[in-house]
């Protein structure tokens, strides 16, 4: 069921240069039937990047992992702290991903530049790993976050039942899922009034904030930073939701292909989006300090609900409405971002054939898109929202340091590579060596989640030699495969991008 790679590799080195076999689908060509070249085109401009940036890092992070970080380091002066120098080291590794993305131009992320620097081993463990274990975490977390604050409205004077949570989120998953197959367009409509959604979000937190601290509303921030100590074994995982809570920056790096003129619009886009977010974050969270104490923030599973109850009245209602909207535009970004990923990879044969071909009518990558379905619901009815965050975290930031240690490797390996936009060298060395440093720490202060994330990633080697090198495999089960691929095409309505353009 997966193909050798039908990529080359060229004299220069880069196992990506040349010309790739495929491309999504685009709605909408003006060519005539039969010469139809069905290709995504070039419509993403700068004002979308943003929105795709801002709309997907703004999700379920700064209201949920406002509690993560507190409790890990002790104090709120240390948490704000830490919100401050996660948002800088965020911004230093999406410049460094704008300058990975506008050298190599080929959607993909993560995966395209472990491909292009280190080959494809590395390259095919990143795949995998986001298959079983990062985006169905992730969208469980994101998806447990927006059942929780869709169901708070109609729970108010009791707890919510986790069942019902889970519920919820599961329909909320395949809505999720049904609309980036039945609809490229659509999807993005629906993200760009999201991204609206996100920022009144982050507003109606933020203004009475500020306002109680012009009334004087100051107490929780006498003696910031006393309180427990923070430990060695804490800060990383403090670290670690407050990355969380910024992941997303980079995504547009999946779309690169479908940029207009991404030298410019890529870089732009990031600082722009990361400028906006960070300084949102922080205030956010001075905002609820101004409010709700520390002890009183760790025991609430719900911040910005209890921050709006205390100061809007009957409008706090509105909130969990917005912040589920808002984290319902993280699932539709991420599934809309990865789903391209997971093409790209089967493009590249490194994963199932059947991942590289779209609908025909529908001129969707389907299968790449159900195909984290199942893998998501197991996620979300065999673990909590923090133990899934842990497990994501670790193989998230591993290859996302990887990759930004990669861009060092390209400046003395390929000197003379075209590089519209270059960061100063220790902007990536500094982001690579802190993510790396917190996955080392993180094996020392959380173990078992660490250790669970850990062994899978490593399962991805033996699976590499077993699916992708070895091609002796018995008749019995290439006819199983192509017989199963067969028969996934006619009930999917599928096919590859060679024989959708004949139709």
């Amino acid at each position: 069921m997966v193909r050798k790679p039908v990529v080359s590799t060229i004299s220069n080195g880069g196992y990506l240069q040349g010309n790739v076999h495929g491309r999504l689908p685009s709605l909408g060509s003006k060519e005539p039937p039969g010469q139809e070249r069905v290709v995504l085109k070039k419509k993403i401009t700068l004002l979308r990047g943003i929105s795709i940036i801002i709309g997907t890092i703004i999700g379920a992070g700064i209201f949920i992992s406002p509690k993560g970080i507190l409790q890990n380091t002790g104090s709120v002066g240390l948490s704000l702290v830490i919100w401050t120098v996660c948002g800088v080291l965020s911004l230093f590794g999406a410049l460094s991903y704008a300058e990975l993305g506008t050298s190599i131009k080929k959607s993909g992320g993560h995966y395209t530049y472990i491909l292009e620097v280190f080959g494809p081993l590395p390259a095919f463990v990143r795949v995998w790993v986001e298959l079983l274990i990062i985006r169905p975490a992730a969208t469980a977390v994101i998806s447990l976050a927006f059942g929780r604050h869709i169901l708070e409205p109609f729970f108010i004077q009791c707890e919510i039942p986790e069942l019902a949570i889970k519920l919820i989120t599961a329909v909320g998953i395949t809505v999720v899922m049904v609309l980036n197959s039945m609809s490229v367009s659509w999807s993005a409509r629906i993200q760009i009034f999201l991204t609206f959604c996100k920022l009144t979000a982050i507003l109606i937190i933020i203004v009475p904030g500020v306002m109680q601290l012009i009334k004087g509303q100051t107490q929780h921030f006498k003696d910031a930073f006393s309180g427990r100590d923070a430990s060695i074994m804490g800060l990383p995982l403090a670290f670690y939701y407050g990355m969380y809570a910024y992941a997303g920056w980079f995504y547009l790096n999946f779309v690169t292909e479908e940029v207009e003129n991404p030298e410019k619009t890529i870089p732009l886009a990031i600082c722009i989006s990361m400028a906006i977010v960070t300084v949102g974050y922080v205030l956010t969270n001075v905002a609820y300090f101004t409010t709700i104490s520390a002890e009183e923030l760790l025991l609430s599973s719900a911040v910005a609900v209890t921050f709006s109850e205390r100061l809007l009245g009957n409008l706090s209602l509105a909130v969990p409405i917005f912040v589920a909207l808002s984290c319902f535009g993280s699932m539709n970004g991420g599934v809309f971002a990865v789903s391209r990923l997971f093409y790209v990879a089967s493009r590249e044969g490194h994963l199932p054939e059947i991942l590289s071909m779209i609908h025909v009518r529908k001129h969707t990558p389907l299968p790449a898109v159900i195909v984290l379905h199942p893998l998501t619901m197991i996620m979300l009815f065999s673990g909590d929202l923090y133990s899934l965050l842990n497990f994501l975290s670790f193989a998230r930031w591993l290859f996302i340091g990887l990759a930004v240690a990669g861009l060092i490797y390209l400046r003395y390996k390929r000197p003379d590579m075209h590089r519209p936009f270059k960061v100063p060298l220790f902007i990536p060395a500094l982001f690579s060596f802190t993510c790396l440093f917190m996955v080392a720490l993180s094996l020392y202060s959380d173990p078992f989640s660490t250790g669970i994330g850990f062994i899978i990633t490593l399962t991805g080697v033996p699976a590499y030699y077993l699916f992708i090198i070895w091609d002796k495999k018995p008749k019995w089960f290439r006819r199983m495969s192509d017989k199963i691929t067969r028969t996934l095409q006619i009930i999917l309505e599928v096919v590859p991008e060679e024989d959708c353009q004949k139709l």
